[in-house]
C-alpha cells in the first residue's frame, strides 16, 4: 500500500496529484486574467477608432478590472481548495465563477452593441 493511500495517515497530508491539479486550475485563472487585461489595454491604447472615447474607455477599463478580479478569484479559490484538501470540508462554491461568467456575457453584449 502506498503512503498516500493510507486513510489513517497524518492529517494535512494530501495526494500531490490533487494539489498540482489545483495549481494548474489557478494558473488557468491567471492566464484568463492576463488575456482580459491584455484585451483591455488593447481597447484603451490600440483601438483608437473602435468607438467614442467614453465608451472605449469604459469597455477597456471594465476588461482590465474583470481581469484583476479573475486573478483575485483564482488565487482565492486556489487557497480555499488547498486548505480544504489539507483539512477537509466543503470545496468553495461556484458563486464567484458565475459572477465572472455573467460579467463576461455583459461585456460581450456591450461590445456587440458598440460594434
Amino acid at each position: 500500500m502506498s503512503e498516500n493511500s493510507d486513510p489513517d495517515g497524518p492529517p494535512g497530508r494530501v495526494d500531490a496529484r490533487f494539489t498540482l491539479a489545483a495549481e494548474r486550475t489557478m494558473l488557468a485563472w491567471l492566464r484568463t486574467a492576463l488575456g482580459l487585461i491584455a484585451a483591455g489595454v488593447a481597447v484603451l491604447h490600440v483601438m483608437n477608432d473602435f468607438a467614442e472615447g467614453g465608451i472605449r474607455i469604459a469597455l477597456g477599463v471594465a476588461l482590465v478590472v474583470l481581469g484583476a478580479l479573475c486573478a483575485l478569484t483564482g488565487a482565492w479559490r486556489w487557497r480555499r481548495v488547498t486548505q480544504t484538501l489539507a483539512r477537509g470540508g466543503e470545496m468553495p462554491g461556484t458563486g464567484p465563477v458565475w459572477a465572472i461568467i455573467i460579467a463576461l456575457i455583459v461585456l460581450a453584449l456591450a461590445f456587440a452593441v458598440v460594434v
